[in-house]
């Protein structure tokens, strides 16, 4: 009886044990899975939490990679109570974020004028470039083509170059403008005034701490210093990612123009603070990200 009684038994206990063992191995799962590693970077987490709690106008925030510290930077309209949600979020953020102030206020660089001109909007040629079906174009800032589709090289003159690409707000400030004549000669030069002028050779990543120099139909030749990359500025006119902060000055009319170090294409003037005679701090669209987004390339 009782071999026969087991005998019984013994399908529901091997039931019950294969149960247990699925019970047990959804448990495993479920708790493997909620504790899978956050691999994003120190960085790229400040980045996250400021996109969620920092978009007043007038904000900013790069990474300094060799670092890894993140800068924030507020304007001069980021006061009250504006000022206190940034400082809070900052503070709760701990070490490897840092704040900081800057004179004036954030805002692209572009106004009427001379140099290249859309309607009685002025910017600055920043490279010509060659796309990859061979025709002669001009690399700018995406923010000037909201001026209009055809641009002259004198005010009030007859357009040279009508906008085929053009990114902004959103992942990038640049455009292409492809040259209305296909045999337009555009060399790969920057004009640095007084007849000066500086070839440019390729196209090249910023780095932080290397000396900088940029053009501009406004304030002509300045210079200066990569701070920070990856850069997302809160303009009025909408969110800008991915930009190289920069302590050269810029002004009205200067968008778009060249930053340039040597014989290497690194960025084209967006916009920022401040001013040339007080300083402040500029922000460009990286030159590469343009290229390959536009399906071009420097000559």
């Amino acid at each position: 009886m009782g071999a026969h009684h087991d005998d019984h038994r013994r399908p529901k206990i091997i039931a019950a044990a294969v149960g247990f063992v699925a019970v047990a191995i959804t448990a495993a799962t479920f708790t493997a899975s909620q504790a899978a590693p956050d691999v994003r970077t120190a960085p790229e987490k400040a980045a996250e939490t400021l996109r969620e709690k920092a978009t007043a106008t007038g904000t900013a925030w790069a990474t300094d990679p060799s670092t890894g510290e993140v800068v924030v930077t507020a304007d001069s309209t980021v006061t009250g109570a504006k000022w206190d949600s940034l400082k809070s979020t900052v503070d709760k953020m701990g070490k490897g974020v840092r704040l900081q102030r800057t004179e004036g206020t954030f805002r692209l660089f572009a106004e009427g004028g001379d140099a290249i001109f859309a309607g009685n909007s002025r910017c600055s040629l920043g490279f010509n470039v060659v796309t990859n079906d061979n025709r002669p174009a001009i690399l700018t800032a995406g923010h000037c083509t909201a001026a209009g589709r055809q641009f002259s090289l004198n005010a009030g003159g007859r357009a040279a170059a009508t906008v085929a690409r053009s990114t902004f707000p959103g992942n990038g400030d640049f455009a292409l403008l492809t040259y209305n004549n296909r045999d337009t000669n555009a060399p790969s030069q920057v004009d640095t005034g007084n007849g000066g002028r500086v070839q440019i050779r390729r196209a090249a990543e910023a780095q932080v701490g290397r000396q900088v120099q940029r053009m501009g139909s406004t304030t002509g030749l300045r210079s200066g210093r990569v701070t920070a990359l990856n850069a997302t500025v809160n303009y009025p006119e909408g969110r800008v990612t991915g930009l190289i902060q920069t302590t050269v000055c810029a002004e009205g009319g200067d968008s778009g123009g060249p930053l340039f170090a040597g014989s290497d294409a690194i960025g084209l003037t967006s916009g920022g603070s401040g001013d040339c005679r007080r300083g402040g701090v500029t922000f460009f669209q990286p030159v590469t990200k343009a290229l390959a987004a536009v399906g071009a390339r420097i000559p």
